[in-house]
């Protein structure tokens, strides 16, 4: 090796690790994106109860829950107006189908209810005249192995969801902070799903 070529290694070695180091975090953040895609059914067992959550929320609140020996549905507060149906979507719904998209994802639950998560790190923005044709909108990024969705359905609430594969890729934890904006304490619930064969 020349002196000139060891130089230059010398120089250029600063600038090179900063660039070694954004591959590497680019070719984790594909291995996440596959391992994401797919589609995930619901493990009951190692999921929270949606119901028993919620009312931990309005207790929380200082609301009075009232219960039911007869009435045993595991679904007791699923339904609400039509600006919320996201937030039945993402904490009843047994199964998810994460596919990809150019700008992101497409997240598929029951009955063919989709919505799409940007991850093309695009704002949005609403104007006041608009307001009555506001959708559900969805931002996500990976960060360290997990992908982060906040979430912001119609009706003014919000969700914060974080990703996470386990056993390699065979389970998707997925963990909520759920707010509906008639809510005044946040929803924290898990969900563990099953990587479909």
């Amino acid at each position: 090796m020349t002196a000139f070529h060891s130089t230059a290694l010398t120089v250029l070695r600063p600038l090179l690790l900063p660039v070694l180091l954004l591959c590497c975090a680019c070719a984790n953040a594909q291995d996440g994106d596959a391992a994401l895609n797919g589609d995930w059914l619901i493990n009951e067992k190692l999921s929270d109860n949606t119901d028993k959550q919620v009312e931990r929320a309005l207790r929380a609140a200082g609301e009075r829950v009232r219960s039911s020996w007869f009435d045993r549905r595991k679904d007791r507060y699923r339904g609400g107006p039509a600006d919320q149906e996201l937030y039945d979507r993402l904490s009843y719904d047994p199964v998810l189908t994460i596919m990809p998209i150019e700008a992101g994802y497409d997240f598929e639950y029951a009955d063919g209810f989709s919505r799409s998560v940007y991850t093309d790190n695009r704002n949005r923005i609403v104007s006041l005249t608009a307001l009555d044709s506001v959708e559900d909108f969805s931002l996500g990024h990976w960060e360290n192995g997990r992908f982060l969705v906040e979430a912001h359905p119609r009706d003014g609430g919000h969700a914060s969801e974080t990703y996470t594969l386990l056993e390699a890729g065979a389970r998707l934890q997925v963990e909520f902070i759920i707010r509906p904006g008639t809510f005044s304490e946040d929803i924290v619930l898990k969900r563990v799903y099953d990587r479909k064969p």
